[in-house]
């Protein structure tokens, strides 16, 4: 029996056309989408899992579209050998002109540190990749992995951490995704390359309350203040291992426009 390789424990959704805080409940606001019984919502629509086994993986996504929002997700990773899965947790519109914002993590051979994919699709050009290493041990507990998407830009973060900034520079010829609504995924699955997923153990799995909403609607129009850019310089500096910005071999002809756009 496939042991639970992915448990999400709450995730909070900050409505752009309702400018309201949902609680989320899985049974209600989640499909199950693939896995043949591996991903199963349990405690009361509360928790969902998703597993991997020598078949295959699972995957859920949501049943409603977003224009904009906030997304907690709340995880927690299967400590080990972890190397040929990836966990994927990202918003997609579909389409051949997608957007989507995604965050994945890269398993590795044991020992060695979980690596945190990053990428901004507008259009359905991507590669926007970012890759960190985390400051902690994601397989200890359960931490937060944030997307902050208005229309002003995207934000990713970690445990109210800021990791990553994408800010729409339409006005420089850069395309932002702010047209077409998204639907939220989650998938565990295979690929020889990456991760295995969030685990709880063999017992029951906590459920974390979900965090409070932002007074005023403030995430519409929110930013980085100046502490904030201080703490996304410092996870930049210190933990950042790939950034397409500073990849010259990858673009000889040039680096992308919003690497060099002020």
């Amino acid at each position: 029996m496939a042991s639970p390789a992915v448990v999400i424990a709450s995730l909070v959704f900050y409505s752009f056309v309702a400018a309201s805080t949902v609680a989320v409940n899985f049974y209600r606001d989640f499909d199950i989408t693939w896995g043949d019984g591996r991903g199963q919502i349990v405690n009361n629509g509360q928790v969902l899992t998703l597993s991997l086994d020598k078949a295959s993986g699972s995957g859920f996504q949501s049943k409603n579209e977003y224009l904009f929002g906030k997304i907690d997700m709340q995880l927690k990773l299967v400590p080990g050998n972890s190397a040929g899965t990836v966990t994927a947790y990202y918003l997609s519109s579909k389409g051949s002109t997608w957007d989507e914002i995604d965050f994945e993590f890269l398993g590795n051979l044991s020992g060695d540190p979980y690596i945190l994919h990053t990428n901004v699709f507008s259009q359905g050009k991507g590669n926007r990749e970012q890759q960190f290493y985390l400051w902690f041990d994601p397989t200890a507990d359960f931490h937060t992995y944030s997307i902050l998407w208005n229309p002003q830009r995207i934000i990713f973060s970690v445990d109210g951490t800021p990791i990553r900034e994408f800010k729409n520079m339409e006005s420089k010829g850069v395309s932002f995704p702010k047209d077409q609504p998204m639907r939220i995924y989650s998938s565990l699955w295979n690929a020889d390359a990456g991760l295995r997923g969030v685990d709880c153990g063999s017992s029951s799995c906590p459920t974390n309350s979900p965090p409070s909403s932002p007074s005023n609607n403030g995430w519409l129009s929110q930013e980085l203040d100046s502490s904030n850019q201080e703490r996304l310089q410092w996870v930049q500096k210190n933990y950042m291992i790939y950034n397409y910005c500073a990849d010259t071999k990858r673009f000889p002809q040039g680096l992308p426009t919003e690497c060099n756009a002020a």
